[in-house]
């Protein structure tokens, strides 16, 4: 079992501004943020002097980063479309994660942009070797999520990617809440691919109607708890992000979320870590 716990907060999960995003967490007595947007801007997008201010407003707050999602590979880019878009972007994150003293970089494995699957497999893996190649020249580890793109929601996929590529610089982020929208148990996944996480982001959810509702973590359907035992018991020692979806959906409008706040899901997630792993102080 983990000897401690880390949490760390999505940012724009809580608040669209740094300001807001560093109050969230400060109120939780956590120092941990994962950058996604500022102010609805995606990192790598950000101009030069707004990236600089928001690293010294992190400098200035004693908070960390622990990674950055971004959006290579994600559900807006399809394997058919212009690769440069994730090259450029991955030399644009190589030089602010450096700025951030971060290594971990979310992507994703491409939408099918209407292929066949096996020239969609095909592409997606060419794609994702470049990418590690690039990675590693430059320190970072990219952490595949299991959400959108070719191995988005098969452990089999995934399994292939880490060890077909075979670079310490490709890992895998696994998603508790992520298998509720996409169809499939959240467990099972995790013990197939468990050696190979490097990054947890946590979320709950149920069905209802045909809708996705998310929930606080332990309330919903994704089995955050049996998740969070089989990453303790393999030893998992990295942080735990949370990423409610209470006040931000990334695909969605604004403004869909449930009457729950970032702060009761993070207080929802201690005390969950806190039965599960009672000899895991959090920190």
């Amino acid at each position: 079992m983990s000897a401690d716990v880390r949490f760390a907060g999505i940012g724009d999960e809580a608040a669209p501004d740094l300001a807001g995003q560093l109050a969230a967490v400060a109120e939780l007595g956590w120092n941990r943020l994962e950058l996604r947007t500022i102010d609805r801007t995606p990192i790598a997008r950000m101009p030069a002097d707004d990236f600089r201010r928001a690293a010294e407003h992190l400098r200035a707050a004693g908070t960390s980063v622990v990674g950055v999602a971004s959006k290579i590979g994600d559900w807006s880019r399809p394997v058919t479309g212009d690769f440069t878009l994730d090259t450029r972007e991955l030399e644009t994150l190589a030089r602010r994660c450096a700025v951030l003293d971060t290594r971990l970089v979310r992507i994703m494995s491409y939408p099918s942009g209407g292929l066949d699957e096996p020239e969609w497999g095909r592409r997606a893996r060419a794609r994702l070797r470049e990418l590690a190649g690039r990675a590693a020249d430059r320190g970072l580890v990219l952490v595949h999520e299991n959400c959108a793109g070719w191995a988005g929601d098969r452990a089999d996929r995934m399994l292939d990617l880490v060890t077909g590529i075979d670079s310490p610089s490709l890992r895998l982020l696994f998603d508790t809440g992520n298998g509720v929208p996409h169809g499939y148990p959240a467990p099972p996944m995790l013990r197939a691919i468990v050696p190979y996480v490097a990054h947890v982001h946590v979320k709950d959810a149920t069905r209802a109607g045909g809708d996705t509702v998310y929930v606080p973590p332990g309330e919903g359907d994704a089995d955050v708890g049996e998740c969070l035992r089989l990453l303790f018991d393999h030893g998992y020692d990295g942080v735990l992000s949370l990423e409610p979806h209470v006040a931000l959906r990334p695909h969605a409008e604004a403004g869909h979320g449930e009457p729950t706040t970032f702060a009761e899901c993070a207080h929802a997630l201690e005390r969950l870590v806190t039965d599960i792993a009672p000899k895991a102080p959090a920190r």
